[in-house]
């Protein structure tokens, strides 16, 4: 089957025998040009199939209106509920998404820069992966003037805008409720703690069972993926433990449903025996029985502000240059998984 040929505006300019540069400026709205006369280029250009080359016209105006959207996953509430808050945004202002995700893979990471960076985006919004081992391949965005900004997994300093919420703080404050509700000795399931959301979380961890004269155990802190596996796996570990902690503070929801799915395999009442915090507010705390204890993480909101951060940059209203970091609001969500003390 042959392709037909692409319509061009000097075919359009042809059949209707005017001048080319008024078939340029009527596709583009010109007002020079007579209502009429664009009325018949516009019903031709539809019957012809035209479409407009937005890459040429890019190219001359140095400017694509396109935003990178690099993610480190696409299959949690989060990474989506971020996703539709850019979106909203970058549409409403006139811009199209590229979207890319790295799988947790430093090198698909920098192959992923290096392609938005081939595509000429006119900004690029980020979260790192896992294993990012340094970040070169963002240095060839910023010499070239394109903006960055990073979001949730972040390189905070040199420069870079970010925009996050308190892990610290939050971390902090779903010890100190696990603390409240009676249990003394915590336990704390987590990721890579050089990425920066798991390296605040456990701090706020281990620091609130300082504030509460509590001991800190390393054996206490079980490090892995954000696997259904690795909940199962944690509460295999944390059952053969001795004593068995009363409380687990666990950095996912997804996780901590598998966790929690696992103890009640091996009859162990949660939160009677041991009482469960999770992380993200994701739909499947809400699920589970007994219900997530979580921590709130407004992704949409979190979207919203690093998009419109970008683009008031690209539209020349502020200077990302000189917003460091933003510190989205979020909290805890009490459910019946941590609930020792029912009467509280």
């Amino acid at each position: 089957m042959s392709v037909k040929k692409e319509v061009t505006i000097y075919d359009l300019a042809d059949e209707l025998n005017i001048s080319v540069a008024t078939v340029s400026r009527a596709l583009k709205d010109d007002p020079v040009v007579s209502k009429k006369t664009k009325k018949k280029i516009y019903e031709l250009a539809e019957k012809r199939g035209y479409r407009t080359n937005y890459f040429a016209r890019s190219l001359r105006k140095q400017v694509t209106n396109t935003i990178g959207f690099m993610i480190h996953e696409l299959n949690s509430n989060f990474a989506n509920s971020v996703l539709l808050g850019v979106e909203k945004v970058t549409t409403e202002a006139g811009y199209d998404l590229i979207i890319a995700h790295s799988s947790e893979s430093y090198e698909k990471e920098v192959a992923n820069a290096k392609n938005l960076f081939n595509k000429r985006v006119d900004g690029l919004i980020a979260a790192l992966s896992f294993d990012t081992k340094n970040y070169d391949h963002f240095k060839w965005f910023s010499d070239k003037g394109v903006p960055v900004v990073f979001f949730d997994r972040v390189e905070q300093g040199n420069g870079n805008t970010v925009v996050v919420i308190d892990n610290y703080k939050c971390g902090y404050e779903a010890t100190r409720h696990l603390i409240g509700q009676g249990c003394r000795h915590i336990a704390h399931v987590s990721s890579n703690l050089a990425r920066n959301v798991y390296a605040d979380r456990y701090r706020g961890y281990r620091d609130a069972l300082r504030d509460a004269g509590l001991p800190f155990d390393e054996n206490l802190v079980l490090i892995d993926n954000l696997s259904e596996n690795a909940g199962i796996v944690s509460a295999k570990k944390i059952l053969e433990m001795n004593p068995v902690p009363d409380g687990v503070f666990i950095t996912n929801d997804f996780v901590a449903a598998a966790f929690i799915k696992t103890l009640k395999e091996h009859n162990v009442g949660v939160p009677g025996d041991i009482a469960v915090v999770g992380f993200n507010n994701d739909a499947i705390g809400h699920l589970i029985e007994p219900s997530l204890t979580t921590v709130n993480y407004p992704g949409i909101e979190m979207g919203e502000v690093a998009a419109r951060a970008l683009i008031n940059h690209l539209k020349g209203t502020s200077d990302i240059k000189q917003i460091d970091t933003v510190i989205i609001n979020s909290g805890l969500i009490i459910r019946q998984s941590s609930l020792k003390r029912t009467e509280l």
